[in-house]
């Protein structure tokens, strides 16, 4: 039965539902810090907050240097609407983007784009200083620093109060381990998607922080170095961003165009579905009771992360599909979707 035919799916978009997975405001908005308001350093700080954009789009280093983007590097203001300086600390430049030209230019020279949609990371940060070991809890002074780092390179950060019972579970022995089952107990109430553990210690004058990514059954650890806290955090956002922005980027031209079925659909679910499909294109061909089939472009593995966000289950190949009481056979037979999920 084609999806034209149901009323209810054309208000259903006035309907949100709220999952795990964020919307990140200001993901085409870049702070770089300066050191004054002279014509010369805003250039150079225009050119480094046009790499970060980049960099947070696409998740590669080394793609704004890329030819593909040299008209932009020569002229970054064909994809920039506005700039500002902004206090701080620490004082900055404030780069707002065009998001449609910057989209744009990024396809033309066939990046990966990563949408704003993304998972929802909770943080257990232990700093060992000088001054001796702390959990960084939301409400501290020092997790400014976190957040501003996170928001630098485009990630929804989230971290714990910090009470005393969490103190307990987040020593570094569980920091630095393999096994997160400590952590991912404590963090629950939180209801994040990723769970990031850092341990960071300073040496003199220098910071080096030990971390560990887990989402879904996934999971990436790295090191990371940095002159403060400041920078040490930094580091570590940017090598997450890295690890995480190949699961979800759709590279135009690459992507394979396939059939996605989501059973279990109700009104409050369309709208959440939608949005988590939007990088992949996602157009709705039919409703079937509670199913709905899209036309998608993106590879099984994108999808399958992506909806993970919202905690569907992927049915298994095996299993027949669901047949709808009461439908009637259409004239020809509808072509099956080659990925099912579930709520």
């Amino acid at each position: 039965m084609r999806l034209c035919k149901f009323f209810f799916v054309g208000c259903l978009s006035l309907v949100s539902l709220a999952s795990h997975a964020e919307t990140l405001n200001g993901l085409y908005q870049v702070l770089e810090p300066v050191s004054s308001q002279s014509p010369q350093e805003r250039d150079q700080a225009t050119q480094r907050a046009v790499q970060t954009m980049v960099i947070r789009l696409t998740g590669d280093a080394k793609a704004a240097d890329g030819p593909g983007l040299a008209a932009v590097r020569k002229d970054p203001q064909q994809i920039i609407t506005q700039y500002g300086y902004d206090a701080g600390p620490p004082e900055s430049l404030q780069v707002d983007f065009d998001p449609v030209s910057t989209d744009r230019v990024l396809r033309e020279a066939g990046l990966s784009i990563w949408g704003s949609n993304r998972p929802s990371i909770l943080s257990w940060w232990l700093n060992d200083s000088t001054d001796g070991s702390s959990l960084v809890g939301d409400g501290q002074a020092v997790a400014q620093a976190l957040r501003r780092a996170a928001q630098h390179r485009g990630l929804p950060l989230r971290l714990p109060l910090g009470d005393l019972d969490e103190q307990v579970v987040a020593t570094a022995p569980n920091l630095e381990s393999a096994d997160a089952t400590p952590l991912r107990a404590a963090s629950e109430r939180y209801g994040a998607d990723a769970l990031l553990a850092v341990h960071a210690r300073q040496d003199g004058n220098q910071w080096t922080a030990k971390w560990r990514l887990w989402l879904g059954d996934k999971s990436d650890q790295g090191t990371a170095q940095g002159a403060d806290t400041a920078a040490v955090a930094d580091a570590v956002m940017l090598a997450v961003s890295q690890k995480l922005a190949p699961r979800f980027a759709v590279k135009p031209g690459v992507s394979t165009e396939q059939l996605l079925e989501v059973q279990g659909m109700t009104l409050e679910r369309y709208a959440a579905l939608g949005h988590l499909l939007e990088p992949f294109g996602g157009q709705p061909l039919r409703v079937e009771g509670d199913r709905i089939v899209y036309r998608v472009n993106g590879s099984a593995d994108q999808l399958r992360t992506q909806l993970s966000l919202a905690k569907l289950q992927e049915v298994p190949a095996g299993e027949a599909p669901a047949v709808v009481e009461g439908a009637q056979p259409d004239a020809a037979p509808e072509p099956q979707a080659q990925l099912r999920f579930r709520w």
